[in-house]
């Protein structure tokens, strides 16, 4: 998608503080972070939201949810935990139209459901 933010980023058409990167996903500090660790988790293929996902792009919701894993032992959250979150449509607080994880820990989140 051509004016899709996250995309760009993807691509590297727009600078961004890249924390991991490979061929299905890339993962970027927040420019607003809502925790003390706030990485945002991206597929480089544009899906607009969770219910864009198919059958087809598992093997890509695996890795995204393996490199979340990976960045949360990364940043020292996997004995104090960490959450992970993505919005799908605007009642949800979805902002930007591509599919998207938050990984946020390193301070008591709090609970949002038990």
């Amino acid at each position: 998608m051509n004016d899709c933010l996250f995309c760009k980023i993807a691509k590297g058409e727009i600078p961004s503080d890249i924390v991991y990167s490979d061929e299905l996903v890339v993962a970027f500090n927040d420019i607003s972070p809502k925790a003390p660790v706030h990485i945002l988790i991206v597929p480089r293929i544009h899906l607009s939201g969770i219910d864009a996902y198919t059958e087809a792009d598992a093997k890509l919701l695996s890795r995204i949810f393996y490199v979340s894993n990976e960045l949360a032992k990364k940043n020292g959250l996997e004995k104090s935990g960490y959450r992970i979150i993505t919005n799908n449509g605007k009642d949800a607080g979805q902002t930007v139209l591509h599919l998207h994880f938050h990984l946020l820990g390193g301070q008591n989140l709090g609970e949002l459901v038990d």
